[in-house]
Order: C-alpha cells, then structure tokens, then sequence
C-alpha cells in the first residue's frame, strides 16, 4: 500500500476525497491540464454534498482515461478485446499469413488488447466499435464499415476491371451499398475475378452476404463477392483476372443474383465507374 493511500486512510472524509482526485490526476501526463482541473475541483469541494463529490470522482477517473487513451498510428492497427488476426487481415485486405510475418507473430492465437500491428491502407476503426456493416448485405467482421453515400464515390487510382458476370446490372438502392452492383442471372453461372489478386476470405460465416468471396488486388484495392452458391477459390489462392471463382446462387438473398463491390483503402467505391462500359 502506497504511502498516500495509507494517510488517506486517517484523513476526514473531505480531505480522503481530495486524496484519491490527486492520486488519479497524477496518471494525466499534462501538467497544466491537471493543475486547471485540480484548482476548480477543490473551490467547488466545500459545497457539494458526499454523493456529488462521488460523481465528480467519476468524472475526472473518465478524464484520466480519456488523458491516457494511446492514440494508433497511420499504418497500424490497435488489437481490440475480441480481435483475431485472420479478422483484422480482412479488414485490411491482407492475409493472414502476410499480418503475420510483417509483424513477427509466430502463434496467431496469441494477440493481446492494446497491441499494436503494422497493416495496410492505414489505421481503421475497430470493428464494433463505430456500429454498421460493410453493406446491408452483413456483418463488419470482414470490412471496416463504410460510410453510406448515394454519391458516387472516386477511388484515389483506377484499376482495370472486367464484369465479374454477365447478367443485367443494377446499383444498390440503399446508401450503404449504393456503391457496389447487383447482377442477376441464373443459378450456377460463372462468377469470375474482376482483377487478378489473392483471395484473403472465402467463406459462409458472415450473416447477410451467403457463400462470400473477397480478393485483394494490390495494397489498395479489393472487391467483394457475395451470395454465390459454390465457392471455387480457397483462402490465399492466387487468382487471374477473368478466372471463374464462384457460381452465382441466391445465399442469404430472395433471388438469384451477385452482389459485388469495389473497395478502395477498406471503403467502398463506385464499381460502375472502374467496370467497363456495356
């Protein structure tokens, strides 16, 4: 027990109170900052009652925290409670295996809150920290959550596409995917690689989005394939452009059809723009 928490132990209840702010502004790394709090709070202590000093306590414990919350790099990511590696490789389009050796993790099961990792495309925010989903097609556990726009949205570079697949093409209605493309067709058709890249998901388990595919294509671009029903490409696949990945189905959707997005830095981007006319 530390010397100020054994006085404060034998001081009147004002002065116990006083104690245990000081104690919590000395974890505040800007002295001014502490001082101008320090003075105010102790004017006002004299008039407020024990369950109002209590509130204050409260208060300056969440500016304490607020004071010390580390701030994340451009180019990083910080480790959430509930984060895994292979869940932040997707949100930065990376594989795993890529998350991993770039920063030296030899057990992917060992991560631990509050660290930090080198990505690509900049920091993002962590996922279910923000609410929203990559589209209302599913969860944000795949895709740092975009910013709905019924604009159409520019990518920093172009990227040569080809149409995925060729049924009639119709953009989202809602704003949070007014962004990608609908195509429909007809049940098994070939759904193919927009660009030539890696697959860094391949899976079933995010709510919304069925049998979904996701490459990326360079350290910027990625685009998304969702609601197939046959997956024909596996997680760290290399793939060429034009090769068919999937076949299009009707998972977790009311109709035959692929959902398919163009993601720039991790946020969404006008696929009709970078597809080529019809």
């Amino acid at each position: 027990m530390s010397s100020l928490v054994r006085k404060a132990l034998c001081l009147p209840e004002r002065d116990r109170v006083r104690v245990a702010f000081l104690s919590l502004c000395r974890s505040l790394k800007n002295t001014l900052f502490r001082m101008n709090i320090h003075n105010r709070f102790l004017s006002a202590l004299g008039s407020v009652q024990v369950w109002q000093r209590l509130a204050v306590i409260s208060l300056a414990a969440l500016l304490v925290a607020c004071g010390s919350t580390k701030s994340t790099p451009q180019g990083h990511y910080r480790v959430q409670r509930g984060d895994t590696l292979s869940k932040i490789a997707r949100q930065h389009g990376q594989s795993v295996s890529e998350l991993a050796r770039t920063n030296g993790i030899r057990n992917p099961n060992k991560l631990e809150v509050g660290q930090l990792l080198k990505v690509r495309g900049g920091s993002a925010a962590p996922v279910g920290t923000g609410g929203g989903s990559m589209a209302s097609a599913g969860s944000s556990s795949a895709l740092p959550a975009p910013t709905a726009s019924t604009n159409s949205v520019a990518a920093g570079r172009s990227i040569n596409l080809v149409w995925p697949a060729s049924g009639p093409a119709r953009r989202g209605v809602r704003a949070s995917h007014s962004q990608g493309v609908f195509i429909g067709g007809q049940s098994g058709a070939p759904v193919n690689a927009a660009a030539a890249g890696k697959v860094i998901y391949s899976g079933s388990g995010l709510r919304g989005y069925g049998n979904l595919l996701i490459l990326s294509h360079d350290a910027n671009f990625m685009s998304v394939y969702a609601h197939n029903s046959k997956l024909l490409a596996s997680e760290g696949q290399s793939v060429k452009q034009g090769q068919k990945i999937a076949e299009m189905g009707s998972s977790d959707t009311d109709r035959t059809q692929l959902y398919f997005e163009l993601r720039y830095n991790g946020k969404p981007v006008d696929a009709m723009r970078y597809l080529p006319k019809r």
